[in-house]
């Protein structure tokens, strides 16, 4: 049954009355989910009713049965990924995209996100640490980035060999190489698959004493086999400790050996934004693509990452299409010429609002009380009987583990300490961590981004593991 257009009203008034209930209540509601995949798919998985219902009653139904499925996420005592929340101004230009339904293909399909687009993607590009004439796409996130900056390198090394991998694709073509880092954060991998270069052409490097790209094995490895077209993937902001590979030794490397330099810097790109942390980041210009996250740092709703390319031409090359249907514009830009993807969310309305209530020193700051935060919390808990901190942040990531204090306790009894005391916390809902591996031990992860996270949150937080221990 086809809708009279005024049942928006309704709808959407609800929707708009539900959403601020949920923002207004995050300092009361659980940052965990209360409620297991058995209760939710108990109300979710119904058949498809053969009629349907009324606008409001069918948002009410959503919301009802997602209730207490709902991860706080949103909340400044999130700290279990590296998730932002979203920022007011974002938010509400998030939402306005949806309502304006723009498909941000062309500039004939949406001038107006098309403009925005262009003039954003040069507002990041002067802000984060990337090269002036740096182009740019905005995607998904930094899966897509990662995805977006290695079709241009892979355009690009290979057009240098005499190779056209967009007309005669990878069958026979020469080979190519992918140098990273034995830490490196899976979605390279991703990237590397998806583009038909296959797992077989990633080569881990193991990494020196800090965790980062050790410069002696990546000349050793460039210089075993030359000639071969190589990627090296370097990282501003490792996802366990934030640290950053010495870009002022590894990028002169690589280009001496005509390698093609990307940057995974998802969160830790940001670092240069801001006065205090800029110099974690020196040398990282001299790159020739980088991936940042928007729904990170940024505080900008999910989904929105931005890729940036140092070369323009072979960043177009491996996107562009000619159609006759296609409607391009001879002065605008054409943003399917720059993304791998035809129809797409408008994403440089919600980025755009987000600079315009930051403003660059806003940015910094944003920046910069995160970290601090960060510190407070690992100092905090390292502070408590029965835990000690395993990395202190350089930037926004800690980590923390918990200590079995019975006689004779092994290894694997801490590891299970850690992950009683991770769960017992995430159950009290005052906040919420996850835990990884880190130099064989299981750790809890610390990591804020979340520009709602405030000294009242910090001490919330370390009262609430306070408390998960002694229980």
């Amino acid at each position: 049954m086809i809708r009279e257009r005024t049942s928006y009203d309704e709808a959407l008034g609800f929707a708009a009355e539900k959403a601020l209930d949920f923002l207004r209540g995050l300092d009361r509601r659980p940052v965990a989910a209360t409620v297991n995949e058995d209760a939710l798919r108990e109300r979710l998985d119904r058949p498809l009713p053969d009629a349907g219902m009324d606008p409001q009653r069918a948002v009410a139904r959503l919301v009802d049965d997602v209730d207490g499925g709902l991860l706080g996420s949103q909340s400044g005592r999130f700290f279990a990924w590296v998730i932002g929340g979203s920022l007011p101004s974002a938010l509400a230009a998030d939402w306005l995209t949806a309502v304006w339904g723009q498909n941000a293909a062309l500039y004939a399909t949406g001038p107006a996100a098309a403009m925005i687009e262009e003039v954003v993607g040069r507002w990041l590009v002067s802000l984060l640490p990337v090269r002036a004439s740096s182009s740019f796409a905005f995607v998904t996130g930094s899966q897509a980035a990662h995805a977006t900056c290695l079709a241009a390198a892979r355009h690009s090394l290979l057009a240098e060999r005499g190779w056209d991998v967009e007309m005669r694709g990878l069958r026979e073509a020469p080979e190519l190489r992918v140098v990273v880092n034995e830490r490196r954060h899976a979605s390279i991998d991703r990237a590397v698959r998806l583009l038909g270069m296959g797992r077989a052409s990633i080569v881990p490097l193991e990494p020196g004493s800090g965790g980062t790209m050790d410069p002696r094995s990546l000349e050793a490895e460039l210089g075993r086999r030359p000639g071969i077209a190589t990627i090296v993937a370097l990282q501003a902001g490792d996802i366990n400790t934030g640290t950053f590979d010495d870009f002022r030794t590894l990028v002169p490397i690589a280009k001496r050996h005509g390698a093609w330099v990307h940057v995974d810097g998802a969160f830790g790109l940001w670092a240069g934004a801001s006065p205090s942390y800029r110099h974690l980041t020196a040398g990282v210009q001299s790159a020739h693509s980088w991936a940042a996250d928007g729904h990170k740092w940024l505080n900008v709703p999910f989904d929105c990452a931005y890729a940036f390319v140092a070369f323009p031409q072979a960043h177009r090359a491996a996107f562009s299409i000619e159609a006759p249907y296609i409607a391009g514009h001879a002065r605008a830009r054409d943003e399917i010429d720059w993304n791998p993807e035809w129809s797409r969310r408008a994403r440089g309305f919600a980025t755009y609002a987000a600079l315009l209530e930051l403003g660059r020193s806003g940015v910094a700051r944003m920046v910069e009380r995160s970290c601090l935060n960060a510190r407070d919390i690992v100092a905090g808990i390292a502070a408590l009987p029965g835990a000690e901190a395993l990395w202190q942040p350089v930037l926004n990531q800690g980590l923390v583990r918990f200590i079995d204090v019975r006689p004779g306790a092994t290894q694997a009894d801490h590891d299970r300490r850690t992950e009683e005391v991770v769960r017992a916390i995430n159950a009290t809902g005052e906040a919420f961590f996850s835990t990884t591996t880190w130099r064989g031990m299981r750790a809890m992860r610390v990591s804020v981004v979340n520009w709602q996270t405030s000294e009242t949150d910090v001490e919330r937080t370390v009262a609430a593991v306070r408390n998960a221990l002694a229980s």
